[in-house]
């Protein structure tokens, strides 16, 4: 038996202020949609080029209050080949951001962006192919 990652799902309370992080500040694109006004809800995927895996943006209609993200989600991670510009990009962009990172004892290779709804998002220096 074997097992595929396919989907994250992330509950979103404005599915706009969601779709322009993750599509115009993350670059991922909408790959499909799934609406259900008579239950009040839809469904948003999203990836990247390779489409191997998705983040499911859900919106329930008319959820006045956030949802609490708990002390158990830590994070998604994506790379980028540019981790100094993207994360100026981000910044610019007025997404809260933190400074450059490393592990103990290693260069900065990432740094975290967080979403509209307070879920981090880590964004790690690709590394180069060999």
């Amino acid at each position: 038996m074997q097992y595929k990652l396919v989907h994250t799902c992330l509950r979103v309370r404005d599915l706009e202020a969601s779709l322009k992080f993750y599509t115009e500040g993350l670059g991922l694109k909408e790959t499909r949609r799934k609406c259900f006004p008579e239950h009040d809800f839809d469904l948003v995927f999203l990836s990247d080029e390779a489409g191997h895996f998705e983040i499911e943006l859900t919106y329930n209609y008319d959820r006045e209050e956030p949802y609490e993200v708990g002390n158990g989600y830590s994070h998604l991670a994506m790379t980028v080949d540019d981790l100094e510009a993207s994360r100026e990009r981000h910044e610019e962009m007025g997404y809260p951001v933190t400074k450059l990172m490393g592990l103990p004892g290693s260069p900065p290779r990432y740094y975290f962006v967080t979403d509209p709804d307070g879920y981090d998002v880590e964004v790690i220096r690709a590394q180069p192919e060999a």
